[in-house]
């Protein structure tokens, strides 16, 4: 099957593209092309009638009848000259131009070697710039008439050998004109392919990012809660003899977070089989808010989390403020999982247009190499951080690991 723009035969020589359109897949009906596709060799039996032709017409001046073997050749010689054309199309002007100089040196004006000088002109000019096509048109018309004064009837200026020029300035237009067709077809067929390659590149685009966003979601609505139940069902199971209360508030908790995962993962089933976006919106869009009770979840897990506040939280809103809470749940998880004496630090700071949350934690030495898990919840933290425009930097610091964001405010000129 041909591809788009794969060149096609097109009349009179020239060549085209395959169009989408005129493409079909092996179980569709064939769609047929918009214009006719015409067999080289037909279009140069046509040419050869044409040039053959006025040869056996008996015109009524003597100098277009010709006479004689040598001027039969001279005049019948273009039509077999004319089919190499298209691969020498200069060259193959110039043959049929000596041909008609030689036939009007012989006393002949033929209008065969005309229309064969015509064609070849219009080879020329469908496959040349328009400049050069205007050059060679003109030279050629201007040497078809001084070639004609040997046999001329007359004068140069009769009206039947001013149309020999005439008909090689409308051979230079029309192959003129194919060539602007042809290339504007080659233009817009182009500019279709690439329109098209750029809603498949975007559909793309917009498929990572709903895969990205939905895993994101899933990390940090999911998996907190996951490492929550599973840190209290290690405390349940040591403490199961030992101290009953301290294992029967574990399981509590355990409780609470399998609830809370189950309404979670809900929200999220019911966000991806909505048919309208605007019925996703179920998922609760958490923000600083709902900063108190994400603090008392680590606190009732078993980490003590030490909280600092600067300047006005209520100015971190909107999206921001998504994030600012995503990231806090974050870094407080890996906080609980992997650093050491249950403890974090948490610094919130407003200052200018911009909120920065700093959260640091000690770790044993044995685990720093194993401190950031995965790393998919970072990954997504810089994820998230990043859609906003803001930057994250983490890694180990001196005492333990340390997690820094720094987040432009809505309405600062870094916002999004």
């Amino acid at each position: 099957m041909p591809q788009p723009g794969d060149p096609i035969p097109s009349e009179w020589g020239q060549t085209g593209t395959v169009t989408r359109a005129e493409m079909t897949d092996p179980g569709e009906a064939p769609v047929a092309p918009p214009h006719p596709v015409i067999p080289a060799w037909v279009e140069d039996l046509v040419a050869a009638v044409l040039i053959v032709i006025p040869a056996f017409v008996p015109f009524p001046g003597q100098e277009f009848r010709p006479t004689g073997w040598a001027v039969w050749l001279v005049v019948l010689v273009p039509a077999v000259v004319l089919p190499f054309r298209r691969r020498w199309p200069v060259p193959v002007l110039g043959i049929c131009l000596a041909l008609f100089g030689a036939a009007s040196a012989m006393g002949t004006l033929s209008p065969g070697a005309t229309v064969a000088a015509c064609v070849a002109m219009f080879g020329v000019a469908n496959r040349s710039s328009r400049r050069t096509a205007l050059w060679v048109g003109s030279v050629t018309a201007v040497l078809i008439l001084i070639l004609a004064i040997p046999a001329a009837p007359g004068s140069v200026f009769d009206a039947r050998v001013l149309q020999f020029g005439l008909a090689v300035g409308m051979a230079t237009a029309a192959g003129d004109g194919a060539r602007s067709r042809r290339a504007y077809i080659q233009a817009i067929t182009e500019r279709a392919e690439r329109a098209e390659a750029t809603r498949e590149a975007e559909a793309r685009r917009r498929v990572t990012e709903e895969r990205l966003r939905i895993a994101r979601d899933l990390h940090d609505t999911v998996a907190h809660q996951i490492a929550v139940i599973s840190l209290n069902a290690g405390v349940a199971s040591s403490a199961l003899t030992s101290s009953p209360d301290r294992a029967a508030s574990a399981l509590g908790t355990i409780r609470q977070a399998s609830r809370a995962v189950l309404s979670e993962i809900g929200d999220l089933l019911t966000m991806l089989r909505a048919d309208d976006p605007v019925d996703a919106t179920t998922t609760p869009q958490y923000g600083t808010d709902q900063l108190q009770s994400l603090l008392e979840q680590f606190e009732a897990a078993g980490l003590d989390v030490h909280t600092r506040v600067d300047g006005d939280l209520g100015r971190v809103t909107g999206a921001v403020g998504n994030v600012t809470y995503r990231v806090v749940q974050e870094a407080l998880t890996n906080a609980h999982k992997h650093g050491a004496e249950h403890r974090a630090h948490l610094l919130l700071e407003v200052a200018g247009q911009t909120v920065r949350i700093v959260v640091s934690n000690p770790i044993a030495p044995a685990a720093a190499p194993d401190m950031t898990g995965s790393g998919m919840g970072l990954i997504g933290v810089r994820e998230r951080v990043a859609s906003v425009r803001g930057q994250v930097a983490a890694g180990p610091a001196p005492g333990g690991f340390k997690l820094t964001a720094a987040i432009p405010l809505p309405g600062s000129e870094d916002s999004p």
